[in-house]
């Protein structure tokens, strides 16, 4: 598919991707998917976080499942929610973290792009969801292709900061190359898990390995 939206630095490292079968199955999927019912995130912001963030741009990688399934929360961001909707659990529990390991207030807003415009890739394993049916998207594709995108940045990449936390992300970032990135891996911040995810210090750790490698450290905030 030659019309792929994405940004094209993406589309450049992806271009053998757009031209497997599973992808043009996993297009004509998406696009019934679309047209037949209500789907999270809005169309145009499916691939948003590789458009915020391109692939020279990376820093730091934070992998999610899939898109949250209620209305006005996904925005194309792993964990992050549209501004002005209600902050989930598991975001609450991040900003928690990053209170308690950095001593700063993260803003209110769960937009989070202004962490993606830094270099922070807001990576989700699954893109898109039926609204109301979590893990709907699962299984068709998506999964193929977030593994490819870690994989360029494992290839045409280093010194990148990547965040894995519960045993679904652990398992996807197990081809990244740990002599030339920073791996971090702890319990998801999901509130059945979170005793193990706080006091990870995965922030400031984050920020210390890229200052160490002379590059710009994220503001949290």
């Amino acid at each position: 598919m030659k019309d792929v939206k994405i940004d094209s630095s993406w589309k450049t490292v992806l271009k053998s991707e757009f031209e497997k079968p599973y992808w043009q199955e996993l297009t004509e999927f998406v696009r019934q998917q679309y047209l037949s019912g209500k789907v999270y995130p809005p169309a145009k912001n499916i691939f948003r976080a590789f458009d915020l963030c391109p692939i020279d741009q990376v820093k730091v990688v934070i992998v999610g499942q899939d898109p949250y399934h209620g209305p006005n929360q996904a925005n194309g961001l792993s964990f992050a929610v549209s501004d002005g909707v209600t902050l989930p659990p598991s975001l609450k529990n991040i900003y928690k973290e990053i209170q308690n390991d950095l001593g700063i207030n993260p803003l209110p807003s769960g937009d989070l792009s202004r962490w993606a415009s830094q270099g922070v890739l807001m990576l989700n394993s699954v893109l898109t969801v039926a609204a109301g049916n979590p893990a709907s998207h699962k299984a068709k594709g998506w999964e193929k292709f977030t593994d490819a995108i870690i994989k360029s940045l494992n290839e045409n990449r280093q010194n990148i900061v990547y965040l894995l936390w519960g045993k679904y992300a652990q398992v996807k970032g197990e081809v990244i190359d740990r002599e030339k990135n920073l791996v971090l891996i702890s319990a998801h911040p999901s509130p059945y898990s979170v005793a193990n995810f706080f006091g990870n210090h995965h922030f400031s750790k984050c920020n210390q390995y890229l200052e160490e490698n002379e590059i710009k450290a994220i503001d949290w905030r």
